[in-house]
């Protein structure tokens, strides 16, 4: 079922009759398809239950992130776990203030927990990355120390309308061809040299900056960071019977009407 509300919040209401189960045997569930050992160092205490409530769970949503909207679409909806991608709480807190007050005081107030699946679910088999890889059919890919990289078939516009996001582009991108594809921030140097190595004609990630473009040994092409991991959250959504918040950030492009003068 598809609902739209009032907050532009989309709700996909999936099987959410699914048994009840208590924190426990969901956290083994959790670990099992996103083991903790695989996440980034810097990760360590980001991921797993960060906000406890409830003991038993009966429905349960899922976000890519734990925004003031996503936590009280799924308060609203009855849920007892928020299942998110990306942690409300990424550095070490000293106080509660503002957006980050409103969104505990919501989901604490309702007994709600929230679980993050991060970069143990982007290094995960059947996870963000592999998901992604999916979506624009890449063809024999294999691992990089974070993505993938395979042939892909698709153009520039192809690739648009399976994210549904707008692309930019660094360089002339050699598509089709081989893409390297890293879900969410993967512009780092040694992650575009790395997949350069592996003979990756393009790099397609999120939240490039000039500094690290200007010095790209391949061309780079740019989607939002919602665009290239929401898929995977929806995935997981669809295989666990699970309501999926949709919550994409709202964009608009202005184009100069001419380039004479730029």
């Amino acid at each position: 079922m598809f609902r739209i509300t009032n907050s532009n919040i989309l709700l996909i209401s999936l099987n959410t009759d699914i048994p009840a189960m208590d924190i426990g045997e969901f956290t083994r569930i959790m670990e099992a398809l996103a083991p903790p050992d695989l996440a980034e160092e810097w990760d360590d205490g980001k991921i797993g239950l960060v906000v406890e409530g409830v003991e038993n769970l009966d429905h349960i949503c899922c976000a890519l992130d734990a925004t003031i909207a996503t936590v009280g679409k799924a308060v609203s909806e009855g849920a007892d776990m928020l299942v998110v991608h990306h942690t409300p709480l990424w550095t070490p807190v000293t106080a509660f203030r503002g957006s980050i007050a409103a969104l505990l005081r919501r989901a604490v107030a309702s007994g709600m927990n929230i679980y993050v699946l991060h970069t143990n679910y982007d290094h995960a088999p059947g996870g963000v990355n592999d998901i992604l890889a999916g979506l624009l059919d890449l063809k024999d890919a294999r691992p990089l120390s974070l993505g993938v990289v395979g042939e892909c078939r698709l153009g520039l516009q192809e690739i648009a309308d399976r994210l549904c996001c707008p692309l930019r582009a660094w360089g002339s991108p050699r598509l089709p061809g081989m893409l390297a594809v890293v879900g969410g921030s993967g512009f780092s140097p040694d992650l575009i040299a790395e997949a350069a190595e592996e003979s990756a004609d393009s790099l397609l990630s999120a939240e490039l900056r000039h500094s690290v473009a200007r010095g790209s040994p391949i061309p780079l092409v740019e989607a939002t960071h919602y665009a290239l991991e929401a898929p995977a959250m929806k995935a997981l959504a669809q295989k666990m019977g699970w309501a999926y918040i949709e919550d994409p950030p709202l964009l608009h492009t202005w184009i100069p009407k001419s380039s004479g003068a730029c």
